[in-house]
């Protein structure tokens, strides 16, 4: 199976977070082992250069390393794996970017919003897809994000190039906005949907949206995720979704053990992700989560003043232990000397 074919079956795509030593530096042994665990985890891909990697690796001289560091990792993978590529900028920077990521051997990019019209963010997509196939972002706000219109994502969906969206407003109304307008674009069947919604993975992906067009009703469904939760505790992730895909199949039994689960995951989420203080400390509580586990050697990000909130450690240690469900802290620990070899 092609990595284009995997990626529109739907796959765990985890968001690859940044490793760093305590002086802020590319920690090259532990990106590559961080690499090596989505691989060996069951990952059907990584997403680099993304929000969770820190966007400021774009103006820092730090992507292009960071991009050819998650190759190396799953060089040796015995299966295919989707390699996206985050980019971002104006037009010059986004094409440049593309160009850089399919001259490594990336297989996709996944385009960051950016400042300006419609007219000009389609133009820009249109320019870069003529690089390397598009995923769309719908990135929210709190994090960098923009609001963008059912008639935004319909002309987008439209470009021969998109072939998936990324859909992460944290937003029930704007997650079916880009829905609404996908399912107008004419191209719905071309588009694989991946949830971006930490806070309702499971929600997402277990649901079914039947929508009225135009041309006639149409089914839409998240096929996976791309998504920073899915950056911490992958090989459950996989699980997950093996047993969504078995669910939504008919089986029972997998659908309530799911139900049962979605609040659980979600309230894991919040912690992780900082909710309760707007998402600031996002970056940092998934590489505590890493850190805990010895994938990284800290928590630390690019900016000294992005670290957890107050009691956001707190937060993180009640749900590892109220959901161990949801931890791979077992796998990893078999693992970890392997992958940091």
């Amino acid at each position: 199976m092609s990595p284009l074919d995997l990626f529109a079956q739907g796959c765990v795509i985890p968001a690859h977070p940044l490793a760093l030593t305590e002086g802020r530096r590319l920690d090259e042994r532990r990106q590559l082992a961080l690499g090596r665990y989505y691989a060996d985890a069951g990952a059907g891909g990584i997403a680099v250069g993304v929000h969770t990697t820190q966007f400021p690796i774009h103006d820092n001289g730090m992507l292009r390393p960071v991009l050819e560091i998650a190759l190396d990792a799953v060089r040796g993978a015995k299966r295919p794996m989707v390699m996206v590529a985050g980019v971002q900028g104006d037009v010059a920077q986004a094409v440049a970017e593309a160009e850089q990521a399919a001259r490594l051997g990336y297989h996709m990019v996944l385009l960051r919003p950016a400042p300006g019209s419609d007219d000009e963010m389609i133009a820009r997509a249109r320019a870069v897809g003529a690089v390397l196939p598009v995923i769309g972002f719908y990135l929210q706000p709190a994090v960098g994000g923009r609001v963008l219109s059912r008639d935004f994502w319909q002309r987008f969906a439209a470009l021969d190039s998109v072939v998936g969206i990324k859909i992460a407003p944290f937003d029930r109304y704007r997650t079916l906005d880009v829905l609404h307008g996908v399912a107008r674009s004419g191209r719905y069947d071309r588009i694989a949907l991946y949830t971006g919604n930490d806070n309702l993975i499971i929600s997402d992906l277990l649901a079914s949206y039947a929508l009225e067009t135009p041309a006639g009703p149409v089914e839409l469904r998240f096929v996976g995720g791309l998504l920073g939760q899915f950056a911490v505790w992958t090989k459950t992730a996989v699980e997950l979704l093996a047993s969504v895909k078995t669910a939504v199949a008919g089986d029972d039994i997998a659908l309530r053990k799911l139900l049962r689960l979605d609040p659980q995951l979600t309230d894991a989420n919040a912690a992780v992700f900082d909710v309760a203080n707007g998402f600031a400390g996002c970056i940092a509580g998934i590489n505590e989560v890493l850190a805990r586990q010895g994938l990284l050697g800290g928590r630390w990000c690019l900016d000294a003043h992005e670290d957890l909130s107050p009691g956001q450690a707190e937060e993180i240690s009640r749900v590892i232990a109220d959901y161990p469900q949801l931890t791979d802290d077992a796998f990893v620990a078999e693992n970890l000397d392997r992958w940091l070899a």
